[in-house]
C-alpha cells in the first residue's frame, strides 16, 4: 500500500471526510460544498508521497548557485515536471548584477603565530556530497574587496546595540578586524554597522552555543554544525529589494528589445569592507588568542574559554577578499494551470530554486513539495476537475544573493498582479523538519488553519492542525518579515501573502545541506513532503474553487486593534504625554462595523445561493483590491520601495516583521516628529479599506 493511500485512509478514519469538510469550507454556495469536499479528497488521494523524495534527490544532485549550468539543469527538470503535469510553463529571463563565485579569499593569523584558517567544510565519511569538487569555500555575497591586516575586536552578534555597547565602553573599531557571531540580525547589517563604526574588515562565524556542540551532537553524528560548518549568505542591505542596479524596474535582459536604465555600480551603496564567514573551529583560533578585557556575561559564547573584547596589539589577523561581481542570467520558471471560469484571478505559489550548495532543505524541499503538488492537481485536471481560478507556481532564481528573481518578476508585472493576484504563498525550504508553522496576512490566517484540519500528521493519530495547535485552541500564526520571496508581493505590490511549511534543525546555507544530511536528520521517513503538499493543496483548491474569495475580512480590524495598542505603548515610552492615534481609533471602529456587516451579508448571500455571475465577478474584483489599501505611493522614510503601510522588513535587522512600519521606524529612531502625519496616513488607508468593504456590502443587499 502506498504512503499516500495510507494517509488518505487515516484522514477518513479520523472523520475528516466529505461531511465534516463541507461544514468547514467558506466562500461556496451550499450546493457546491459537497463537490469541493469530493475534489479535495480526490486531490489527497492523488498526492504521491514517494514523488517528493524522487524530486528532492534529482533537484539536489549538484551544487547549483545562480548563473551556473547546474542551476540551469534544475530549471530544465522543473520545467519538464510541470509540463508533464499539464501546466503551461514560461521562463522569464533577467540579467542581474551579483557575485556567484567567492573569487579569491584568504584568512590568516599573522601574529603571534602564523596560521591559515579554514574557509571550507571538511569531508565527511559516508557523505559523498561533502567531497564534490564543485563546492565553493564559504563566502558572503556583495562583500567588499580588500586585503586587511589588523588587530581584532569581538562584537558579540554584531547587532546595532552591540556596536553601541562597544562605543559606550570606549572601544575604537577604526581600522580593526571585527569578529561577530551569526544570529540576532541579518548578516548584512553586521557588515553595515561594522563599516559605520570604522572597522576595516569583518569575520562572521557560527558559535557552538547557537548551533554546534552546545546544542547537541554535531554532523555527522547529529544535526548541529560541526567546527567546519560555514553559513554562507548575502550581505545586501540597500533600501530596496531585488537587483541592486534596477530599483523599481525589472532587470530585463541586456540584449532584449526593451532597454532598462541601470544604475552605475559606483553609485550603489554596496559594502566596501572585506567580509568572510568561517566555522567555529577557525574562529576558536582567533578568539582563544585574544588578551583584552572579559566580555559582558551575555556576550559569552560556547567555546571553552573566556571571551575577550579585544585581541591586543600582539594578535594580528589578515582578511583578504577579491570577489568578482558581474551580470548573470537569472531565469524564473513559472507554470500555470489555467482557470476554467476565472482565468484572470491568480492563486500563486512560489519558492526560489537556486542554492548556496545542494539546497536540500533551503530551498529545494519547497521546490520538491510544489512539484508534488503540481502533479496531484494535474491528476485532478486529467480527470475533468480543472480549478476555477488559475493556479501559478513560480520557481524564482537568484534569491540567495538578495531576493532578486521574484522581485524582478513582481516589478515587471506589478499592475497585472494588482488586478489578478488573490494570494501569494511562499515555500522557501518548506519541508525542513517536522514542525509545522505559518506566518500570514490577517485575511489568510483562518484559511490555513482550516486546511490543516484535513490532513493526518505522519506517524500519529492526530491531524496536522492538532499537532500544530498543541494544547491551544488556535495555533500561533506569525507575521511575515523579510528574508524571502514574499517581500515584493506583499510589501511592494500589496498581494496578501503567507509563508509556511515544516521546519527543524538544518545545515543552513552550508555545504552539508545535501540529500545525505536530509535523509539522516531532517525527515528520514520522507513523509513530511507529501503532508505539506496535502495541506497546501487543500488550501490552494479552496481558494481556486470558491465562488467568493474566502478572505477573513473582519480579521483586519481585529489585528489592527492589537497592533495599534502595541504601537501606542511603544510611543508612550518615548513621550509620556502621548495618548493615542485619534484618527486611527475612529477609523478602526468604522472598519470593525463595516467588516462585520460585510461578513453577515456575505454569509446570507452565499446561503441563499442567488448571486449572479456578474455580482460574483464584481465582488471578487473588489476583494482583490482590499490589500492594496495599504499601498502608499510615498512609501516608507527608510526606503520608498517599501510601499505597504501595514508591513515591512525590519530595516535594522533584515529578517524581523515590522507591523505598522511607519510608526515602528519613528519609535526605533526615537522620534515623535511625524506621529500626526502617520495618524493621518494610517487612518486614510483604514477608511479607504472600510469604504471598499461598505461598497461590497451594499452590492450584496
Amino acid at each position: 500500500m502506498s504512503i499516500n493511500k495510507t494517509f488518505f485512509g487515516i484522514a477518513v478514519a479520523l472523520g475528516f471526510g466529505i461531511s465534516a469538510n463541507a461544514q468547514q469550507v467558506t466562500g461556496f454556495f451550499p450546493k457546491d460544498k459537497s463537490k469541493e469536499a469530493a475534489i479535495e479528497q480526490e486531490y489527497l488521494k492523488a498526492v504521491n508521497y514517494e514523488q517528493f523524495k524522487v524530486h528532492l534527490k534529482e533537484l539536489t544532485k549538484a551544487p547549483h548557485i545562480a548563473g551556473t549550468p547546474e542551476n540551469e539543469a534544475v530549471a530544465a527538470y522543473m520545467t519538464k515536471v510541470m509540463s508533464d503535469a499539464g501546466m503551461d510553463v514560461t521562463s522569464y529571463p533577467y540579467d542581474v548584477y551579483l557575485p556567484n563565485d567567492p573569487g579569491e579569499s584568504l584568512l590568516e593569523i599573522i601574529t603571534p603565530d602564523k596560521m591559515t584558517l579554514s574557509q571550507q567544510e571538511g569531508p565527511i565519511e559516508g557523505d559523498p556530497f561533502s567531497t564534490d569538487p564543485r563546492l565553493h569555500k564559504g563566502f558572503n555575497a556583495y562583500s567588499g574587496s580588500g586585503d586587511v591586516t589588523a588587530e581584532v575586536v569581538y562584537a558579540n552578534y554584531g547587532v546595532k546595540a552591540d556596536f553601541e555597547k562597544l562605543a559606550e565602553m570606549g572601544v575604537d573599531l577604526k581600522g580593526k578586524v571585527v569578529i561577530a557571531r551569526y544570529g540576532g540580525n541579518f548578516r548584512g547589517y553586521k557588515a553595515k554597522f561594522a563599516e559605520q563604526y570604522g572597522a576595516a574588515a569583518l569575520i562572521i562565524y557560527t558559535d557552538p552555543k547557537d548551533s554546534g556542540f552546545g546544542k547537541g551532537d554535531v554532523y555527522p553524528d547529529g544535526p548541529f554544525y560541526n567546527e567546519t560548518t560555514i553559513q554562507r549568505g548575502s550581505l545586501l542591505t540597500l533600501d530596496y529589494t531585488g537587483d541592486p542596479l534596477t530599483p523599481f524596474e525589472p532587470a530585463l535582459p541586456l540584449d532584449g528589445d526593451k532597454k532598462i536604465k541601470r544604475l552605475d555600480p559606483k553609485d550603489v551603496a554596496f559594502h566596501t569592507i572585506p567580509v568572510s564567514p568561517i566555522g567555529y573551529g577557525a574562529a576558536k583560533e582567533i578568539l582563544s588568542r585574544m588578551k583584552g578585557s572579559s566580555v559582558p556575561e551575555e556576550w559569552q559564547g560556547g567555546l571553552p574559554f573566556e571571551y575577550r573584547i579585544t585581541g591586543g596589539s600582539e594578535l594580528k589577523v589578515r582578511v583578504k577578499v577579491d570577489q568578482p561581481v558581474d551580470y548573470i542570467r537569472a531565469n524564473n520558471i513559472v507554470g500555470k494551470f489555467v482557470g476554467s471560469e476565472y482565468p484572470d484571478e491568480w492563486i500563486i505559489l512560489g519558492s526560489h530554486y537556486d542554492a548556496w550548495s545542494f539546497g536540500a532543505t533551503d530551498p529545494n524541499s519547497g521546490t520538491a513539495m510544489m512539484l508534488t503538488l503540481a502533479e496531484a492537481i494535474g491528476e485532478l485536471i486529467k480527470n475533468g476537475e480543472a480549478p476555477k481560478r488559475s493556479i501559478l507556481i513560480g520557481h524564482w532564481d537568484a534569491e540567495e544573493q538578495g531576493v532578486i528573481g521574484s522581485t524582478e518578476w513582481v516589478e515587471q508585472f506589478k499592475d497585472e498582479l494588482g488586478a489578478k493576484a488573490v494570494i501569494y504563498m511562499n515555500f522557501d525550504g518548506a519541508v525542513s523538519g517536522r514542525n509545522f508553522g505559518v506566518s500570514a496576512a490577517p485575511t489568510l490566517k483562518n484559511l490555513i488553519i482550516e486546511a490543516s484540519k484535513e490532513v493526518a500528521y505522519p506517524d500519529s493519530a492526530k491531524t496536522v492542525f492538532q499537532v500544530w495547535a498543541g494544547n491551544k485552541e488556535e495555533p500561533s500564526i506569525g507575521n511575515l518579515g523579510g528574508g524571502s520571496d514574499h517581500i515584493a508581493f506583499y510589501m511592494y505590490a500589496g498581494v496578501p501573502s503567507m509563508s509556511g511549511g515544516s521546519g527543524g534543525t538544518s545545515a543552513y546555507h552550508s555545504n552539508y545541506d545535501n540529500f545525505h544530511y536530509y535523509s539522516k536528520f531532517v525527515d528520514p521517513t520522507f513523509k513530511m513532503g507529501g503532508t505539506v503538499a496535502s495541506v497546501i493543496g487543500v488550501l490552494t483548491l479552496r481558494l481556486a474553487n470558491a465562488t467568493i474569495i474566502p478572505y477573513d475580512v473582519p480579521r483586519y480590524a481585529q489585528d489592527l486593534r492589537i497592533h495599534f495598542d502595541n504601537a501606542v505603548k511603544s510611543v508612550i515610552e518615548l513621550d509620556s504625554s502621548f495618548t493615542s492615534f485619534d484618527q486611527v481609533d475612529t477609523a478602526i471602529e468604522k472598519l470593525k462595523v463595516s467588516s462585520a456587516a460585510y461578513q453577515t451579508s456575505m454569509n446570507a448571500a452565499l446561503a441563499s445561493g442567488e448571486l449572479s455571475e456578474k455580482e460574483i465577478q464584481r465582488l471578487n474584483k473588489e476583494l482583490i483590491s482590499l490589500e492594496k489599501s495599504w499601498i502608499d505611493p510615498k512609501g516608507m522614510y527608510f526606503g520608498t520601495w517599501y510601499k505597504s503601510l501595514y508591513v515591512s522588513t525590519d530595516p535594522f535587522s533584515g529578517y524581523a516583521s515590522w507591523i505598522l512600519p511607519g510608526i515602528k521606524y519613528e519609535v526605533e529612531t526615537k522620534s515623535t516628529d511625524r506621529l500626526e502625519e502617520w495618524d493621518t496616513r494610517y487612518s486614510k488607508a483604514i477608511l479607504n479599506l472600510s469604504k471598499k468593504v461598505e461598497k461590497m456590502t451594499k452590492s450584496l443587499k
